[in-house]
C-alpha cells in the first residue's frame, strides 16, 4: 500500500480482500469479513481482542497478514487506524466509555438513551462515507424506470419493506408487497417481469425467504435493488445497485436508523424530482 491517502489505502486493501474472498479459508473468510464490516473496531481494538470476538488464535491473524502480504497483522490495522484517527469522529470512544464505565449504566432509561443516541449517530456518519453519489443515482434509475417495484423484508426487516411500499404508492409508483400471505413469495411474483425492479432488504443470518426471491427475480430478468449490512452479503452478487448499511447495535439490539434514512433520502429525492417535473409541465 504505497498511498499515502488513509482512505484511498483502506480502499484498496477491501477491494483485495473482496475480490480473493471466495478463494480464502473459512478461518481466513471469517476475519476478512470482520475487517470488510467493523472499520472502527479494527482500529481500535487489539489483535488480541479481535482474536477473541471471532473465537480463533491469535496466530490466524497473522495468517490473514500474511496471505495479503503484510509481515503482521500490526501493518493492517495501521492502515485501519490512520483511516480512523483522520476521517471518524469521537463517536466511538464515547459509546465505548459509556458502555464500559459501569454494568448497571444500561438500566437506567435516560443513558440507555444517551448511548443509543450516539451509537446511532455513528451509524449515520458511517452511512454518509460508505454510500456513492453513483450508487444513489442508479438506485433512483432502477426506480424510476420500473413499470412495477416488489418490495421484500421479513422479520425484523419487515417494517423497512412496508414503509418502502407505502412511500412509493404516496408518489404514484406502483409497488408491490411480497408479504408471503400463506406462503406464497413465489406466486406474489409471478406478473414480474424483466421491465420490473426488485427491493430486498435482509441483514445477517440473511432470511431464505429474500434470496428466494433474488434467484426468482434473477431468472425473471428484473433488476435488483439490494439493502444489506456486508459486501460478502450473498443477497450482493446478484444484485444491480446494492447498499451496505453498517446499523448500530446495543446489547444484542440492532437499530434500523440507518437503513430508513438511506430509503427516505430515496424517497425524497424521488418526491422532489416528481415535484419538478409536473412544474416542467405546466
Amino acid at each position: 500500500m504505497k498511498n499515502n491517502d488513509p482512505k484511498k489505502q483502506l480502499t484498496e486493501l477491501k477491494d483485495t480482500i473482496l475480490a480473493r474472498y471466495d478463494k480464502l479459508s473459512k478461518r481466513l473468510k471469517q476475519v476478512a469479513r470482520y475487517l470488510l464490516d467493523n472499520s472502527n473496531n479494527v482500529a481500535i481494538d487489539t489483535a488480541s481482542s479481535i482474536a477473541e470476538k471471532l473465537n480463533i488464535p491469535p496466530s490466524t491473524l497473522i495468517r490473514f497478514a500474511n496471505e495479503f502480504g503484510f509481515n503482521g497483522f500490526n501493518e493492517i490495522k495501521q492502515i485501519f487506524r490512520q483511516y480512523y484517527m483522520e476521517n471518524t469522529a469521537n463517536y466511538t470512544e464515547r459509546a465505548r466509555l459509556l458502555r464500559s464505565s459501569s454494568d448497571d449504566i444500561l438500566e437506567n432509561p435516560n443513558d440507555i438513551l444517551k448511548i443509543s443516541s450516539i451509537v446511532n449517530s455513528q451509524a449515520l456518519n458511517q452511512l454518509q462515507s460508505y454510500v456513492t453519489n453513483e450508487q444513489l443515482d442508479n438506485a433512483i434509475n432502477l426506480i424510476k424506470q420500473a413499470e412495477n417495484i416488489y418490495v421484500i423484508g421479513v422479520r425484523r426487516s419487515f417494517s423497512l419493506a412496508v414503509y418502502v411500499v407505502y412511500a412509493l404508492r404516496h408518489l404514484g409508483i406502483k409497488a408491490n408487497l411480497l408479504d408471503g400471505l400463506g406462503g406464497m413469495y413465489i406466486e406474489q411474483l409471478n406478473m414480474c417481469t424483466n421491465k420490473d425492479t426488485i427491493i430486498t432488504i435482509s441483514y445477517a443470518p440473511y432470511a431464505s425467504e429474500v434470496l428466494d426471491i433474488i434467484n426468482e427475480g434473477t431468472k425473471l430478468g428484473a433488476k435488483l435493488l439490494t439493502i444489506t449490512d456486508s459486501q460478502v452479503s450473498p443477497l450482493v452478487a446478484f444484485s444491480d445497485v446494492n447498499f451496505i448499511v453498517r446499523e448500530a447495535q446495543l446489547n444484542g439490539f440492532r437499530s434500523q436508523i440507518a437503513s430508513m434514512s438511506l430509503i427516505q433520502s430515496l424517497i425524497i429525492t424521488l418526491a422532489l424530482d416528481s415535484a419538478n417535473n409536473q412544474k416542467l409541465h405546466k
